[in-house]
C-alpha cells in the first residue's frame, strides 16, 4: 500500500488494487505474500472522504467490496503475511487480523477507534474477536484505544512484536518457514483451516476428516510420506 498522504485509507479505488493484486497471485507460481505499506501509517482504515459522499447503499457496496478483499486473503492459496510497521485502525486493522500471520515492529500500535468516535468499528470486530477474543475484543471496541505491539502479541492480534529494525528479518524468516514442504497440500491446508475455525468441535472434526482423507491420497501426500520413509529430500509435485 503506497498512498502515505492518505495514510493508506482503504478507499474504493485502493480496495479494488488489493483485490485485482490478490487475484493475480493467486494464479501465479508464489508460495508467499507480504502485504506491507508505506509512509507514517500502516492503514488508517476506511477513508472518511468516501464515506461522507456515499448514502447506506453505496456504503453497503463499499463494504461488501472490503469484505470481498478480506475473504480473498483467506482464499487464496499462498500464505499471507501483514508487514506492520506502523499504526493499523479500524478497517486496517481488520487487514491485520485477517491475514494468515503478522508481524509487527515495536513502534506499530492498533486499535478499532469507532468506540470513541461516531461511526462503531461493526466489520472490523468481526476477525479481531476471532484472533483476540470477547473480553479484549470488547476492550478494543468500547475503548477505541490503541494497543501496543507487544500487547498485541500477546493478546493474538499478531504473531510476534519485533524491534523495528528487525522487522524485515522478522518477516522473511516466518514467512520461509511457513512456506515450507507441498504448496498445493498447504494451500488446501490452509482453506480447511478456515473452513473448520470457529464452527462446533463436532462440524471441525468432520470437516478436517473429510479433507484429510482425501488429501491422503494426493501426490503431495504420497510423495511426502514416501521421502519421509526413504529417508530422503521429497520432490514436490508441480
Amino acid at each position: 500500500m503506497d498512498h502515505p498522504e492518505r495514510r493508506n485509507a482503504l478507499s474504493r479505488g485502493m480496495l479494488r488494487d488489493l483485490h485485482k493484486a490478490l487475484t493475480e497471485v493467486a494464479d501465479s507460481s508464489a508460495t508467499g505474500v507480504v502485504l506491507a505499506a508505506h509512509g507514517p501509517v500502516f492503514c488508517s482504515g476506511h477513508d472518511f472522504a468516501d464515506v461522507l459522499a456515499a448514502d447506506s447503499d453505496g456504503i453497503r457496496e463499499l463494504l461488501e467490496l472490503c469484505t470481498g478483499v478480506m475473504q480473498l486473503i483467506h482464499s487464496v492459496p499462498q500464505v499471507v503475511v501483514a508487514r506492520v510497521h506502523a499504526l493499523a485502525t479500524a478497517a486496517g486493522c481488520q487487514l491485520v487480523a485477517t491475514c494468515d500471520l503478522a508481524v509487527a515492529g515495536e513502534s506499530a500500535g492498533f486499535a478499532l477507534p469507532g468506540g470513541r468516535g461516531g461511526w462503531f468499528c461493526h466489520t472490523p470486530a468481526v476477525p479481531v474477536a476471532r484472533s483476540i477474543g470477547r473480553k479484549r475484543l470488547m476492550e478494543m471496541a468500547l475503548t477505541g484505544d490503541v494497543i501496543d505491539a507487544r500487547t498485541a502479541a500477546d493478546w493474538g492480534l499478531i504473531n510476534r512484536a519485533v524491534p523495528d529494525g528487525e522487522l524485515d528479518a522478522a518477516v522473511e524468516e516466518l514467512l520461509l518457514r511457513a512456506t515450507r514442504g507441498s504448496p498445493a497440500s498447504k494451500a488446501l491446508g490452509k482453506r480447511a483451516l478456515y473452513a473448520q475455525l470457529d464452527r462446533p468441535e463436532t462440524d471441525a472434526y468432520e470437516i478436517a476428516g473429510e479433507v484429510m482423507a482425501a488429501s491422503s491420497q494426493s501426490p503431495a501426500a504420497r510423495e511426502g510420506i514416501a521421502s519421509f520413509l526413504g529417508k530422503r529430500t521429497p520432490e514436490w509435485p508441480e
